[in-house]
């Protein structure tokens, strides 16, 4: 495992320890570049309307399309860092 990877690790586990919860444009944000790290471009069908979160998920996610493996990963930890203050 490459240190990118090793950094990506800890940033995700550092994201579970904040000491305060980050506003919902920013879990958006965290949850989108963690999805595009993990398992790269968006796949499947955008939810409907009644599935509010999940669609602006989805849409966090698919806003992000194109974007490689490491640079999500370096948005990433460079986000958690931030919030980490």
């Amino acid at each position: 495992m490459g240190n990118l990877d090793s950094q990506f690790e800890q940033a995700v586990a550092d994201s579970k320890n904040l000491s305060e919860r980050p506003d919902n444009m920013t879990l958006l944000r965290l949850y989108a570049l963690y999805k595009q790290a993990s398992a790269g471009d968006v796949e499947g069908k955008r939810p409907g309307f009644t599935d509010m979160v999940g669609r602006a998920k989805w849409d966090a996610w698919k806003a992000l399309e194109g974007t490689g493996r490491e640079d999500a990963m370096n948005q990433y930890i460079a986000l958690v860092e931030e919030l980490k203050g």
